[in-house]
């Protein structure tokens, strides 16, 4: 699927985030093996970054073991 530039306008104005941060992001997710802890910490610092909310060291150990543990749950706030 191809995003045009007015997509990514519509986003950066409602998020404050540009596009080449959700490029970079999604680039992340699609290469990145999200079974390891080191991609999946750097994606969580950058949605961190991304939307200006803290993440703390422990809720992002939780994070990562759900995920390599495969126990995400299908409702995510029933995560912790």
């Amino acid at each position: 699927m191809k995003f045009g530039d007015d997509f990514f306008k519509k986003v950066e104005k409602k998020t404050n985030v540009d596009k080449d941060t959700i490029i970079s992001l999604a680039q992340k997710l699609q290469n990145g093996n999200m079974k390891d802890e080191n991609t999946l910490r750097e994606v969580i610092d950058t949605l961190s970054i991304m939307t200006g909310k803290k993440v703390s060291k422990e809720t992002s150990d939780k994070i990562v073991n759900k995920i390599i543990n495969d126990k995400v749950p299908d409702n995510v706030d029933k995560m912790f």
